[in-house]
């Protein structure tokens, strides 16, 4: 793994505010490496260049971890990381915050089998991949949290049923979804929209803080 990739990952990182250990910044950069081995026969990713990889893929994840420790203040949560493709940014989290449960669920089968081979090779006791579609997962997550993955109204109508009680989703966006925020079901209250900046990478990007109305 290039110098280069980890001097752009520990500058990433600190821009992001994130103190991350030397194992921590270890165990990111073997992600890296497992998902360029892996691709070949997975595809879990079009991106081909590890610098491309590094701000696509780790940094933009990475921007998940300060809002969702502040949210989690330090206490253990179950989290659910809905259509995880190769992990991201499930197998981020659970490296970054070890105090986290962390599931990747997938309908690909290869994709959840990659996460499992990513717990075992960089010994990550916290993190499990799921082969399931997510509308029959009915295991209570304090947060469910998703990338790039669906609209917000189809993300939260498939993954109601796995929300603990008290629970909240939390989906990363690109720019501000407004229309989307407009199409969520009544029951659905947005409490926070939270800019995120990705290190490297002039793009919009936001985070949806969402959780169901009392009724």
């Amino acid at each position: 793994m290039s110098v280069n990739l980890e001097a752009g990952l520990r500058a990433g990182a600190q821009t992001l505010g994130l103190g991350l250990s030397d194992e921590q910044i270890q165990r990111l950069l073997d992600y890296v490496a497992l998902i360029q081995k892996w691709n070949k026969v997975y595809n879990l990713t079009a991106l081909r260049d590890p610098a491309d990889m590094l701000t696509h893929h780790l940094l933009d994840s990475l921007t998940a971890v300060a809002p969702l420790t502040r949210h989690a203040q330090g206490q253990a949560a179950r989290v659910l990381d809905v259509g995880s493709g190769g992990g991201l940014p499930g197998v981020v989290l659970a490296i970054c915050m070890p105090e986290l449960e962390v599931r990747c669920v997938d309908t690909v089968a290869k994709k959840a089998a990659f996460v499992q081979q990513v717990a075992a090779s960089l010994k990550l006791p916290n993190l499990r991949g799921i082969h399931a579609r997510v509308e029959s997962l009915t295991d209570p997550y304090d947060v469910i949290c998703s990338r790039a993955f669906a609209s917000l109204p189809d993300f939260v109508t498939w993954s109601r049923s796995a929300l603990k009680e008290g629970g909240v989703w939390m989906a990363m966006k690109g720019k501000h979804p407004q229309d989307e925020i407009a199409a969520l079901p009544a029951d659905v209250n947005v409490f926070h929209v939270e800019p995120l900046t990705v290190p490297g990478l002039d793009v919009e990007r936001c985070m949806v803080w969402m959780k169901p109305q009392p009724a």
